[in-house]
């Protein structure tokens, strides 16, 4: 069975995910239009790609911290989820948080995918959970 992921390209402006180093875990996504994304406002930005996930793996698309840091611009749904079965376009919505306008060109790097295998379980109810060392301690608690 082969390990390589289904991909479209769309329209000539599509661009096949790829990492720009080898050790990466993300695979870079990239816009396929010039596009303005105007102060905090979302924009759907084009891929012109489409991929056919296995059964098991799910594509989490993440930000891009340099957009994230540099510029305030993120994903108004991070991480967003693509499940096996949804083979149409990828469309990244990215949201400006600062008060100047940001242009995207056609071919930057807009967001950031990365693939992850899952196995499938049933939930069970139970009358008590199996204790832990850290058992219903809450978020921060580990100092």
């Amino acid at each position: 069975m082969s390990k390589n992921i289904q991909i479209k390209l769309l329209t000539k402006d599509g661009v096949l995910p790829k990492k720009q180093h080898a050790l990466d875990i993300g695979y870079d996504i990239y816009s396929s239009e010039n596009v303005d994304l105007l102060p905090k406002k979302v924009t759907l930005v084009s891929t012109s790609i489409a991929i056919a996930l296995p059964s098991g793996v799910g594509g989490f698309v993440l930000p891009r911290s340099g957009l994230a840091t540099k510029h305030q611009i993120t994903l108004i749904n991070s991480p967003g989820l693509i499940d096996p079965g949804y083979t149409g376009e990828l469309l990244i919505p990215l949201i400006n948080h600062s008060d100047e306008k940001y242009a995207i060109a056609k071919h930057d790097r807009v967001a950031q995918l990365v693939l992850l295998n899952v196995e499938n379980r049933d939930f069970e109810i139970v009358e008590s959970l199996t204790k832990s060392e850290r058992s219903s301690d809450g978020f921060g608690s580990t100092g």
